[in-house]
């Protein structure tokens, strides 16, 4: 039998960089029930950005967010779109390059993540505000 589940998370970034969801996705693929299947994490928003990579050494992500500071840097004349704050566009050119969804597989009502991976949001503001994440999750019955 099919299941569909779904859920909002409410992420607070309260700063740049890359903030783990991996264990609040977690239970919610652990509340559907859903034995095999596939997660759809989705993030609403076009100044931040989704991404899977290592979460055993955190020096992977300073160094992420200060490789990504020098690829778009802020204050670039080409910017057009300035209305928000210097951090505005250089935020919309990180997230185009990355991901505003994953999709993970399910098994046993558990994502399967590799023994070093985690579920980001990457905040590419500098502002603290609160992110909306979707997490879909669909498949048959544990």
């Amino acid at each position: 039998m099919s299941i569909v589940h779904q859920e909002r998370l409410s992420v607070a970034t309260g700063s740049p960089g890359l903030h783990d969801i991996t264990a609040q996705v977690a239970a919610v693929v652990a509340r559907s029930g859903i034995g095999i299947g596939l997660a759809t994490v989705f993030i609403r928003h076009t100044s931040a950005s989704l991404l899977i990579n290592e979460n055993a050494d955190p020096d992977v992500c300073r160094d992420l967010q200060a490789f990504f500071a020098r690829l778009v840097p802020e204050g670039d004349p080409l910017y057009r779109h300035t209305d928000e704050g210097p951090d505005d566009m250089p935020a919309h050119v990180k997230s185009a390059l990355t991901a505003s969804a994953l999709t993970i597989p399910v098994d046993d009502v558990r994502m399967v993540l590799g023994t070093w991976q985690g579920l980001y949001v990457w905040e590419h503001r500098r502002r603290s505000t609160r992110r909306e994440v979707v997490v879909h999750v669909a498949g048959t019955a544990g």
